[in-house]
């Protein structure tokens, strides 16, 4: 299987801390965030790592992985970002997003996993996410699995708290068959809005859409997408706050009720 690490993004929600720095080369507990994905890939085998950078591509060095430059980054979002690397995409691939770190099982569990089309999700993150953010309930997704199993609804972020029983977690695994599938709406989808200033799905438009929508388009055209169910073990820099509490629970000793360093 081959990493593809979704870098290209400002950060600006990260305020002063990536004015001069992508975020994925924030440091924490004494290793940047990039370093500690490549190095947990690395520990379960995973050694084929592309980076796709945008945003500052000088400042983010990691030896021995393959890097893309998304050069639209500011006019385009994390599908376009991903298909900067599409000529990696010739096999078994897992999507990371840069502003996470995740613990090894979590890899162990998805390499585990037999599925074609596998989607991440936390289904014990409440206490992680009222930790995080002073207001949980106005930062919460969808995430709605049916009786059969599958996913059949993700990314609203207008929906109620019974809607987002498990959490998406920025990993999504594809083999050949998934990225097939993946191949096709994308394609099928960017033939009919590339070029439109309109919203597609729940993105701004089709040129700045999100993860989450192109798996919800491919859940739409009727392909199964599964969730891959862990429980904690990952954290996600998104905001000054996030990264400020995070630091601060290893001062206080508490980082381990989410995380395992």
């Amino acid at each position: 299987m081959k990493a593809i690490i979704l870098a290209a993004g400002m950060g600006t929600r990260l305020g002063r801390y990536t004015e001069n720095l992508p975020k994925c080369m924030l440091e924490f507990n004494g290793k940047t965030l990039i370093q500690r994905q490549v190095d947990t890939l690395r520990a379960c085998g995973i050694n084929d790592i592309t980076i796709v950078k945008g945003y500052m591509p000088d400042k983010i060095n990691i030896s021995g992985v393959k890097y893309h430059v998304n050069s639209d980054f500011t006019n385009t979002n994390m599908v376009e970002t991903l298909f900067c690397a599409e000529k990696e995409m010739d096999g078994d691939i897992l999507v990371c997003y840069a502003d996470i770190i995740y613990e090894k099982r979590i890899i162990e569990t998805i390499l585990s996993s037999n599925v074609n089309i596998g989607v991440t999700v936390d289904d014990d993150y409440w206490d992680y996410w009222k930790a995080r953010n002073d207001n949980p309930e106005d930062d919460v997704e969808s995430l709605v699995v049916d009786g059969d199993g599958k996913i059949i609804e993700l990314g609203d972020t207008m929906c109620s708290r019974e809607k987002a029983q498990m959490r998406y977690i920025g990993l999504i695994k594809f083999t050949k068959k998934g990225v097939d599938a993946l191949r096709k709406v994308y394609y099928r989808n960017k033939l009919k809005f590339f070029d439109k200033d309109e919203p597609w799905l729940r993105s701004k438009s089709f040129k700045k859409a999100y993860m989450t929508c192109m798996l919800q388009a491919i859940i739409n055209a009727g392909y199964h997408v599964d969730p891959i169910v862990v429980s904690r073990g990952w954290l996600e820099f998104d905001t000054i706050e996030d990264y400020e509490r995070t630091k601060n629970w290893i001062k206080q000793n508490k980082l381990g009720q989410y995380f395992y360093l």
